[in-house]
């Protein structure tokens, strides 16, 4: 099957079945209900839209439009976005799930859509790196400053990230232009993949599937971050850290294993202090 045939089996299906898309409208008609104050907020970010993607686009319009380029504007944009590319969506749905998941202070699935800024930054990113790769860089350029004013999280538009991400309080996240982020990673505030000075080209870290990076963690050049590993917090990684090892320090060293076999699940950040001595 080709990638538009795909593209438009993924979208008929969601038209179908939306377990996510479901979910949040139940959640929104409760809050609505048990909060009517909130009643007309959330008839128009949820109940008033009849798909996941609807609502989607017109919420995330509604915060990064301004007096330049306003919000109708750039939901026309992000509807184009999502209806060319299923995958934006399905990422999406994934994202929510691993808030739900792993984040204890989040006890709904409609709770990041409406007020988390990592979950808003990581979708307006996505729609970003769409345009990005439709060769239209100025209005990608345009939304990562909009990210970056509105949320404090700075992603540039050609990185590429994966699904299921989660960037927990996410203020001072920095992802830079060759940065690739694998599937299932979790990440808090004052997290860096940069660069290591001036240099061209591929320059930023790829990060692997289900990897854990803890606050104020710098993880600087082209290097690997194995599947499956865990950065310790304030760590200055510098160096290929292998898959499901910890490395902690600055600069960071290897001190043992992550810990489990699902680090970014179990959002252990403690490091026992018999693993913190033990780094070559």
């Amino acid at each position: 099957m080709s990638k538009p045939a795909e593209r438009e089996n993924a979208s008929q299906n969601l038209a179908v079945c939306d377990p996510v898309w479901e979910r949040v409208r139940e959640e929104a008609s409760e809050m609505a209900s048990g909060e009517p104050i909130l009643a007309s907020f959330l008839y128009a970010t949820i109940l008033n839209h009849r798909t996941f993607n609807d609502a989607l686009s017109y919420h995330l319009a509604q915060k990064l439009g301004n007096d330049e380029v306003h919000s109708m504007q750039l939901r026309e944009l992000f509807d184009e976005a999502l209806k060319a590319d299923a995958s934006i969506g399905e990422s999406t749905r994934a994202d929510v799930v691993a808030y739900y998941e792993r984040d204890p202070a989040c006890s709904a699935y409609i709770q990041p859509i409406l007020y988390f800024k990592g979950f808003h930054a990581l979708q307006s990113y996505r729609v970003a790196h769409w345009l990005w790769g439709q060769g239209r860089k100025a209005i990608a350029l345009f939304l990562q400053n909009r990210i970056s004013d509105l949320f404090a999280v700075d992603i540039h538009p050609a990185a590429r990230l994966g699904r299921g991400i989660f960037i927990d309080h996410a203020t001072g996240i920095v992802i830079g232009e060759t940065a690739v982020v694998g599937d299932d990673v979790s990440m808090l505030h004052h997290v860096t993949l940069g660069g290591t000075g001036k240099e061209q080209g591929d320059r930023h870290p790829k990060v692997g599937r289900g990897v854990l990076i803890s606050v104020g963690a710098k993880v600087l050049g082209n290097i690997q971050i194995g599947e499956f590993s865990r950065i310790g917090a304030g760590s200055v990684v510098l160096h290929d850290v292998p898959e499901g090892c910890t490395a902690v320090g600055v600069p960071a060293k290897i001190v043992g294993c992550a810990g489990c076999d699902k680090p970014s699940h179990a959002m252990d950040h403690v490091i026992p202090e018999s693993d913190e001595g033990s780094g070559q």
